[in-house]
């Protein structure tokens, strides 16, 4: 079976480049020449070039994982236009490129949802910032692509640093206490943090069973980001002390988010047999 991959470069998508390869004959993309470790077939792809897209998207493909993004809401609401064209003109190009038979998985957001979560599946979209209005957009347009399509939901995404790989939250927070520097964290807003390789496994099985709609592919437990700093600590053996609980008053964002987010993720349990590991357990993993 035949994927194409986008955004390969970044955190999620070098877990699915990791993780898919071994099962699927995976083609990643990157606005980056091909790096040196990389084994697995490569093309260097700046996906706000219609030409471009549509050229290499003659190879056929069986599948494409839209997992490619500006996903930083404070760099989005400063440069909205450049969100737009990244997030959701980067989306039709490949839409419009597909051939009738690709079936198209995009990686989307809990930012189209607005507070009082956990969402669902269907809960009313509320996005609270301009990420989450052109991951919205995004959504919407394949939605109406006529495409066969898959919709994937992550929150808050951590997991095991690879080899040239930026970290993730369970990094940054080892990293500054284990150099005994004392870190503010928040306390107000409670999420699903979601581990990269379980993200990865539910897209597996998305692709294995041709599943259809919207999935939610979160972690199972809802907890503020100072709580996860706490574990984080604990699993380390290293100083909860340095960290102190702050709300977000404390960081002068522009950015709106969620109180209460979080995603339910009962419908990919039933369907998919989505089974995340507990927190603990991610944080362990990734640690390791």
């Amino acid at each position: 079976m035949k994927i194409l991959l986008t955004g390969a470069m970044g955190f999620l998508g070098r877990w699915l480049l990791n993780d898919l390869s071994p099962h699927f004959e995976l083609t990643a993309t990157g606005r980056q020449p091909k790096p040196l470790w990389m084994q697995q077939s490569y093309a260097e792809l700046d996906l706000t070039n219609q030409d471009a897209v549509a050229a290499l998207l003659k190879m056929d493909f069986d599948w494409i994982i839209h997992n490619a993004a500006m996903s930083k809401p404070d760099v989005c609401l400063n440069d909205p236009a450049t969100a737009w064209t990244n997030n959701v003109t980067a989306t039709n190009y490949l839409l419009q490129a597909c051939s009738k038979h690709t079936r198209f998985l995009y990686v989307s957001t809990d930012f189209i949802f607005g507070d009082d979560g956990p969402h669902g599946e269907d809960a009313t979209p509320q996005p609270l910032n301009y990420y989450g209005e052109t991951k919205l957009a995004a959504e919407q347009l394949v939605q109406a692509s006529g495409l066969d399509y898959a919709i994937v939901r992550p929150v808050f995404i951590y997991g095991q640093q690879l080899t040239e790989q930026r970290g993730s939250f369970v990094q940054w927070v080892a990293n500054s206490l284990k150099a005994k520097q004392s870190i503010k964290v928040v306390n107000d807003q409670l999420r699903t943090p979601t581990y990269a390789p379980d993200i990865t496994k539910g897209i597996q099985q998305i692709i294995q069973q041709d599943a259809r709609g919207a999935y939610h592919l979160a972690g199972k437990d809802i907890v503020s980001p100072y709580q996860m700093a706490v574990q984080i600590a604990a699993a380390a053996g290293l100083d909860a002390g340095l960290i102190t609980p702050v709300d977000e008053t404390s960081f002068p964002e522009p950015v709106r988010r969620a109180k209460k987010g979080g995603l339910l993720i009962d419908k990919a349990v039933r369907e998919l047999g989505y089974a995340p590991v507990d927190i603990e357990t991610g944080i362990r993993l990734s640690l390791a």
